[in-house]
């Protein structure tokens, strides 16, 4: 069973390595780019970019990122053995 948690979640950590590594980056950019920088067209753009709306999946892309983030966070906490029973 572990080795199969470990499976998936090495599978699904490598497909979501590159959206959660956009939101992370576009998330940091629009905080230093509108509130630190106050440069709001900038800003705009990287909200846009975090939501995917350019390519319009604003709909879809925040709910898969988080079934993604749900299903690393249950595979990993599996594997750290926190659930499993003392004999």
């Amino acid at each position: 069973m572990n080795r199969m948690f470990r499976r998936y979640h090495r599978q699904i950590a490598i497909i979501l390595c590159l959206p959660l590594f956009l939101t992370v980056l576009t998330g940091m950019g629009y905080t230093i780019a509108h509130e630190w920088l106050h440069q709001n067209e900038f800003g705009s753009f990287l909200l846009k970019l975090h939501t995917l709306e350019i390519v319009h999946l604003e709909a879809i892309y925040p709910v898969l990122n988080g079934l993604g983030l749900i299903s690393l966070l249950i595979t990993g906490l599996s594997l750290t053995g926190l659930f499993r029973t003392r004999a």
